[in-house]
């Protein structure tokens, strides 16, 4: 496993440790849990940006009677 050092703003290192004391879990175990799940988010969000692009791209966009339906479904169900 890696060391990491890193400087934090002080309310996040007091709710960090808030945080380990109620939980009964470490610093070091709840940073690397955050840290974990925001890349996994960022992972799949850069993941579908680029499927995106690669469809833009390719031409493969949503037809003007695709889009129509979307609108004229959003439109009746605010109705």
């Amino acid at each position: 496993m890696s060391v990491m050092s890193l400087r934090i703003p002080e309310d996040i290192a007091d709710t960090l440790a808030s945080l380990a004391k109620a939980t009964g879990r470490s610093k070091s175990f709840l940073a690397v849990d955050a840290i974990r799940e925001y890349l996994t988010r960022e992972a799949w969000q850069i993941e579908e940006i680029q499927k995106a692009l690669q469809e833009a791209d390719a031409g493969d966009f949503a037809s003007t009677a695709d889009v129509k339906a979307i609108a004229d479904k959003w439109r009746k169900h605010a109705s």
